[in-house]
Order: C-alpha cells, then sequence, then structure tokens
C-alpha cells in the first residue's frame, strides 16, 4: 500500500510537470504562429536604419524598438530600486529583528505581495499629480515615477526571498565564523549572503519577471503609444506590455493584430533573455563562492 501512494505520487507529480510544460508550449507556439507573419526589420525599427537606430541618429515611431529599449530601462530600473532595500530588508528580518517584529513584519510583506497592482499605480498617480503641482511644467508621468512605483510592486518578493534563503542556511554555517573571531556583520557580508546567493537571486528573478509584464502600474504612471526613446528618467517612454494592451484593444486590421502577437512574442524572449542573464550570474556565483 505504502509503495503504491508513493508511486501514485511521484506519477501524479510527474503529470503536473508535464501539463504545466505542454501549457507553456501552447501558449508560445501559439503566440508565435499568430504573430509569425508580423516578423521583420521593419516589425522593430520600421522604415528606419537599424544601425541609425540603435546609434540614436534618426528616432523609431512606427517600429517596436522604443518600447523594447523602454521596457529594459523599466524592469533594470525597478530592479536596482528594489534590490537593495529588499536584500538590507531581509538581512534585517533575518539576523537582527526580535521574533515578534519578524513574524509582524513577515506577515505584512506577504501581504503586499497580494496587492493589486492597480493599486499601487494609483498610488503612483496620485504622487506624480503631487509632485506636477510642487514642480509644474518639470516632473510629470514618466519613467523614474513607473521604475519607483515598480520597484515597490516587486519588493516584497525580493525581501522574502532574501530572508527565507538568510534562515535556510544551516546552524553550523552561522556559528563557524563567530567561532572564529569573526563580528556578526562580517559573518554575513562574507559568509552567509555569499552562500544564500541562490536564493536570493531566485527572488530577483521572479520580481524581473513580475515588473516586466505589469501594465496596471506603468498604464497609470508614464507610459504612452508613441515617444520614442527616453532621454532621461523624467521623461515619458514606450513599454512592450502596454502596446500590446492597446493594438490588442484597439486594432483594427489583422495586420495590426498579428503585430500585438508578435510583441507579445517579443516581450516573452526579453524576460526570457533576463531570467537567463539572471541564472547565468547565479552559477557564476556559485562557482566562486565555496558555501553551497
Amino acid at each position: 500500500m505504502i509503495r503504491f501512494a508513493e508511486r501514485f505520487v511521484v506519477f501524479f507529480s510527474l503529470a503536473c510537470t508535464a501539463l504545466l510544460f505542454f501549457c507553456i508550449a501552447v501558449v508560445t507556439v501559439y503566440v508565435l504562429w499568430r504573430g509569425l507573419d508580423a516578423f521583420s526589420i521593419s516589425l522593430i525599427f520600421g522604415g528606419v536604419d537599424p544601425l541609425d537606430a540603435l546609434l540614436g541618429r534618426r528616432p523609431v515611431f512606427d517600429g517596436l524598438f522604443p518600447a523594447i529599449v523602454g521596457t529594459l530601462l523599466l524592469v533594470v530600473s525597478a530592479i536596482v530600486v528594489a534590490a537593495p532595500v529588499g536584500i538590507a530588508t531581509g538581512i534585517y528580518l533575518a539576523d537582527y529583528a526580535s521574533p515578534r517584529w519578524r513574524v509582524t513584519l513577515s506577515a505584512l510583506f506577504d501581504v503586499l505581495a497580494g496587492l493589486p497592482s492597480i493599486v499601487i499605480g494609483l498610488a503612483g498617480f496620485t504622487i506624480t499629480i503631487y509632485l506636477h503641482r510642487l514642480f509644474p511644467g518639470r516632473i510629470g508621468p514618466c519613467l523614474l515615477i513607473s521604475a519607483l512605483s515598480l520597484g515597490f510592486l516587486v519588493l516584497p518578493y525580493v525581501i522574502r526571498s532574501t530572508q527565507l534563503a538568510l534562515e535556510s542556511l544551516p546552524a553550523t554555517l552561522r556559528l563557524t565564523a563567530p567561532a572564529l573571531g569573526a563580528r556578526h556583520w562580517q559573518n554575513i557580508y562574507r559568509v552567509l549572503l555569499p552562500a544564500s546567493t541562490s536564493g536570493i537571486l531566485g527572488g530577483i528573478i521572479l520580481a524581473i519577471g513580475r515588473a516586466a509584464e505589469d501594465t496596471a502600474v506603468i498604464l497609470l504612471t508614464g507610459v504612452v503609444a508613441s515617444a520614442g526613446l527616453p532621454r532621461s528618467l523624467l521623461e515619458q517612454y514606450e513599454a512592450l506590455p502596454f502596446f500590446i494592451y492597446y493594438i490588442s484593444s484597439q486594432y483594427t486590421t489583422t495586420q495590426e493584430l498579428e503585430m500585438g502577437f508578435a510583441a507579445a512574442f517579443l516581450l516573452l524572449v526579453l524576460c526570457g533573455s533576463l531570467f537567463l542573464l539572471a541564472y547565468g550570474l547565479e552559477r557564476l556565483l556559485a562557482r566562486r563562492f565555496v558555501f553551497r
């Protein structure tokens, strides 16, 4: 009976995993198939020479190049905002907070992780209005407000992943450096953080995916349909999620809908590339540090 139950659990787990990969493959193939006819150089660069667009000599207004660049800038800016604060807060919860504060703050961050993105977008929109009143003509909906809003949205993922990665380390690893005379902060910086790199980067990978796909936040804080390349963080920008939403809700021809599917596939490729980059960094750090 026990062996049958064990085999059933293994079979059920494999079946669920296969079903998950099958669903991912179906969605990916369908998006690629629907947008295949739209794929061309003009889809990304429009009528502009690719070299001129890459070097910034001529603006691109009828291609996806500004949206791709805007998405990359948005995701990188959001992670730059969220990662230092999230890692520092996770260290505090794991190694400095009292048990009562640890339980309270952990529950709070779990609640924030489930907060609807539209709420964060409305908060960012409200801040934008106040800043526009304080600095008329200088600050409005822009890339910076979107990045700060998305950074706050993904912050709980980084905090909890850092906390759990540090708390899951064995007690022997935690006690070795202090036994040799290291201070507490030295133990965290030189031993515990390198040993928990995989878990921390796992949370950052989740944050990258959450920031790259969100539309509600950027819709209210600075993204527009045709802005070109942003010259600073205080300018409006384009992004692939908003383009997909815009084109799918207002398309008038089959060609425009195919462009939406092509943009969706490009967003998948972009997110996958960012995931692979983060995973490669995690593997590089794993080979560098001996604590695994």
